[in-house]
């Protein structure tokens, strides 16, 4: 049974008696891999969260088997190794019929890409609105698939075979790009850096971060590209990638050839170098960079956050990153959306004529939808899907309709610590560095004890981590202090006004 073609109504009502679900699906498994999801990362903490398992995605259900997807050979072998029975317990807690788990790679034989709009309609029996609504491709795009004849170019470009290396996405070019006040200064520097044709480098290293879905990616991409038209050897290599390249060396006694090929190109782009994880990998990392920094070879980064917060990374390396241009993608102004949303529908009714959207859906929908442009990218899927499924025009009703499990699926406000700090140290009189420091005065403790309660309740850092960010204290320390302020929250309500106060600033 495919994962989205199941009836949501979340109770157990429609299983058999030994345990699985009825033909008609009762169970919603994409709903229960959603709760599964959010199970691991509370009790594995955000880090491991997010190195293993931020990826993995249910792809369907049949016979009391899960099959799950990763999308490197490297994440699916880690997971198998360490983490398998793990997530059929929790799997198996939310659907009890899932007996055993089958891990795959997405794309083994070529680049995953989610299909183009005008890509012929799969089989019915996997439905073509769940077909629709699978797409996350970064916005907007082309609405023509790449040729076999580019994709072949693109992957001899990389020289993949030594790199196990990303074959740059055709879609993903500046021309593709839609540029507004939050991504201007990215874009510049990116197409900057990408057209230089002088000696040594600029801006190194360039190293971008944003949150999910703002354009990282795609400017990497248009980087890779314009970089190669200009005749520059360019590797392009996510952080699963060059973790599984130097993994793969390491086991075929070719590391040194490994390293020294992948030193010898003329543009190294990294992306999402948050997931890298290991010793030996980070300082093979670390010598990488500074060898190519050194040697004035251009070097690109993108993460979801500045190097400061890379706290797994050592020091050094952390700093060699901060040494170059950091530039941060802000969240997308109502003006951008719309933007990307005109250009996502003009790609779109090049292959379906018919299919017409009015400026008052697209401002419509650039309101309801704030979080970022791959729900754009499922937004304009699902106005497609319904236009040409019942028939009938996109009116504001209708684009309601079609995206509400969108906003209401809408991303939290990311809290990071140092907000938190900086606040509490301000409302409290006092400064960050006397939150971080050894003193133990009342007028310090209290707003470190409260900083640090705020710190679990409203990020998803793992105690020993809360303890790393408040000048190294032991996790035992940050729960003495998350249970000393729960317990005065519950006797003193002015603390708990307090506290519920800075609750609702952050969150703002």
């Amino acid at each position: 049974m495919r994962v989205d073609g199941t009836v949501a109504n979340g109770d157990d009502e429609g299983r058999t008696q030994d345990g699985g679900a009825q033909e008609t699906g009762t169970l919603d498994y994409a709903a229960a891999w959603s709760r599964v999801k959010r199970r691991l990362r509370v009790e594995l903490g955000e880090d491991v969260f997010a190195s293993w398992f931020a990826r993995l995605e249910l792809d369907s259900v049949s016979s009391g088997a899960g099959r799950l997807t990763v999308p490197t050979r490297f994440l699916k072998s880690w997971i198998e190794s360490h983490y398998i029975d793990r997530v059929l317990a929790t799997f198996r807690a939310e659907a009890p019929d899932v007996d055993r788990i089958e891990i795959g790679v997405r794309g083994t034989a070529a680049p995953v890409r989610p299909a183009p709009v005008n890509t012929p309609k799969p089989a019915p029996t996997s439905g073509p609105l769940a077909r629709l609504h699978a797409t996350g491709a970064p916005v907007p795009m082309a609405p023509v698939a790449p040729a076999p004849e580019m994709r072949t170019a693109a992957a001899a470009a990389d020289q993949g075979g030594d790199f196990n290396s990303t074959p740059l996405d055709a879609r993903l070019t500046f021309a593709s790009f839609v540029v507004g006040r939050s991504n201007a200064l990215a874009h510049a520097a990116a197409e900057r850096i990408a057209r230089h044709q002088g000696e040594g480098a600029l801006y190194n290293p360039l190293y971008l971060h944003a949150g999910v879905g703002l354009g990282k990616t795609h400017l990497l991409h248009g980087i890779g590209h314009a970089a190669r038209e200009g005749g520059r050897r360019v590797i392009y290599l996510t952080a699963d990638r060059f973790m599984y390249g130097f993994v793969n060396a390491l086991k075929t006694q070719s590391a040194l050839a490994y390293k020294e090929r992948l030193r010898g190109i003329d543009l190294l782009i990294l992306d999402d170098v948050q997931f890298i994880q290991g010793k030996s990998i980070q300082a093979e990392f670390g010598h990488t960079i500074n060898a190519l920094i050194d040697a004035g070879r251009q070097v690109v980064v993108a993460s979801d956050r500045p190097p400061t917060e890379l706290e797994a990374l050592e020091e050094r390396v952390r700093s060699r990153l901060a040494g170059g241009l950091v530039v941060e993608i802000g969240s997308l102004d109502e003006q951008l959306r719309v933007s990307i949303l005109s250009a996502r529908l003009a790609a779109v009714r090049s292959a379906h004529p018919g299919f017409d959207v009015s400026p008052q859906v697209v401002n419509y929908v650039a309101r309801a939808i704030t979080a970022n442009g791959r729900d754009l990218e499922g937004a304009v899927n699902r106005l497609l899907a319904h236009a040409t499924l019942s028939g009938t025009a996109v009116t504001i009703e209708t684009a309601e309709t079609a995206i509400r499990d969108l906003v209401k699926n809408r991303e939290p406000k990311r809290i990071k610590i140092e907000d938190i700090q900086k606040l509490v140290a301000s409302r409290y009189n006092v400064s960050r560095s006397d939150i971080l420091s050894e003193r133990r005065t009342a007028a310090v403790v209290k707003p470190r004890q409260i900083a640090m309660y705020l710190s679990k309740v409203l990020t998803l850092r793992s105690l020993p981590e809360i303890g790393r960010r408040f000048g190294g204290r032991d996790h035992t320390t940050v729960l003495h202090a998350v249970r000393k302020i729960e317990k005065q929250i519950g006797e003193d309500t002015v603390l708990g006004d307090e506290v519920e106060l800075l609750k609702r600033m952050l969150q703002d």
